[in-house]
């Protein structure tokens, strides 16, 4: 198994509508364990092909009460009721707002081998399948921020000093991961690290003031 590089806002492959998996084979199974331990080394709950350089319908997920896996080719259901709560993203250094989403969801799709997945939660979880899903059309947390949380944000990634703390959230990824990313086959890029940090995919930062 292997550490990504984690893209980061402004790389074009984070706006990219991914394209389906349709070759199920050994390079597949290696991408899952190389999100998975790329989602774990960062402390992340959840972990998405465009997040990784791989213009794929892939994300993986962890962290939420005691519940791991992968979904392929997802499609998504959500509920009517919202709920409340702050969002953050590995490819959103150091940022992190109240974020709308619904209570309840559900994704179907398939796992590395080809069988059917269903999975659905509420709250976190609920939460999490949105925020995943949602990087494999291209749309990232910031784009349903509303009101004062949403210029507080984009005027933070317009600030010129903002692309030096990805840099420096990039770097001390890159210095405290461990080893490069075997699956080359997708086109992820290797990184040279060695263990130790950690940063929180979503609600792990303060509030954007």
């Amino acid at each position: 198994m292997a550490i990504l590089t984690i893209r980061t806002v402004g790389d074009p492959v984070l706006r990219t509508v991914c394209d389906d998996i349709t070759v199920f084979d050994e390079a597949l199974q290696e991408l899952v364990a190389d999100m998975l331990e790329t989602m774990y080394e960062v402390n992340g709950v959840g972990l998405a092909g465009p997040q990784v350089g791989i213009s794929k319908r892939i994300f993986t997920y962890g962290n939420i009460d005691g519940r791991e896996g992968h979904v392929i080719n997802p499609v998504i259901e959500v509920g009517d009721e919202p709920q409340e709560g702050g969002e953050g993203c590995l490819s959103v250094p150091g940022l992190s707002s109240d974020t709308p989403r619904k209570n309840w969801a559900k994704v179907t799709g398939v796992d590395m081998f080809g069988a059917p997945v269903e999975i659905e939660g509420e709250g976190l979880f609920a939460r999490m399948l949105q925020h995943e899903t949602d990087h494999l059309y291209g749309k990232m947390f910031i784009d349903r921020v509303v009101g004062d949380d949403k210029k507080r944000i984009m005027r933070a990634i317009r600030n010129a000093n903002y692309d030096s703390v990805a840099a420096s959230v990039q770097d001390e990824r890159a210095n405290s991961v461990s080893s490069g990313f075997g699956g080359a086959a997708f086109g992820g890029q290797r990184t040279n690290p060695s263990r130790g940090a950690s940063f929180g995919s979503f609600g792990s930062f303060g509030q954007v003031k």
